[in-house]
């Protein structure tokens, strides 16, 4: 093992990420993640609007049955127990935007969590690739917004964010609701383009 990257993000996934400047940060902060005593929380737009203003989504995360490059939601003991919290943010007509935090860090959580309820993140090219978009996207619209975190040194509490691409997520959330008004465009047009991401 050496100094770097404590933790990872999704290919394509935007937001904070710590990174060690030396070995004993690196365990301290691994340790950390490992423990939950580091916090994690996210945006992202899915599609539909879920059912109520927030919810927690418990279900054991293990590889797909059939297609084993994914991960799903399993019931045959195999999987790890995963918890995510949601809060819906904003309603954007076809699509809202969530703020998530988790409970367990499993690989691809909250986009399993997200598809396991009938609401797939936006752009997300395993979990809704299904889903038209008026729009070519790099990626899902995913963003690790916040990561609060014990300094592995001075043990002083740091809450670190980073805002979303383009301007902010609440911008476009915005930019949708407006355009919504207006009937000048469409809601998964506005919502895309506000997030950053350019047309094909």
């Amino acid at each position: 093992m050496r100094p770097g990257i404590v933790h990872r993000l999704d290919k394509d996934t935007t937001g904070c990420i710590v990174v060690a400047k030396s070995q004993e940060a690196l365990v301290k902060l691994q340790v950390q993640i490992q423990q939950r005593v580091a916090s994690r929380e996210y945006l992202a737009v899915v599609h539909g609007v879920p059912g109520g203003d927030r919810g927690t989504i418990i279900g054991a995360i293990g590889r797909h049955p059939v297609d084993r490059k994914k991960y799903a939601v399993v019931h045959d003991g195999s999987g790890r127990h995963a918890c995510t919290h949601w809060t819906l943010l904003e309603r954007l007509g076809d699509y809202a935007l969530l703020r998530f935090k988790l409970d367990t860090g499993r690989t691809h959580q909250i986009r399993v969590h997200c598809a396991h309820i009938g609401h797939p993140i936006v752009g997300d090219p395993v979990y809704s690739r299904c889903r038209k978009l008026p729009m070519a996207l790099p990626g899902q619209a995913l963003h690790a917004v916040q990561l609060g975190l014990d300094h592995p040194i001075s043990r002083e509490r740091l809450v670190l964010q980073a805002g979303p691409p383009a301007g902010g997520v609440r911008q476009a959330a915005q930019a949708v609701a407006a355009a919504g008004r207006r009937g000048h465009a469409s809601t998964s047009v506005r919502v895309i383009a506000a997030w950053g991401w350019r047309s094909s």
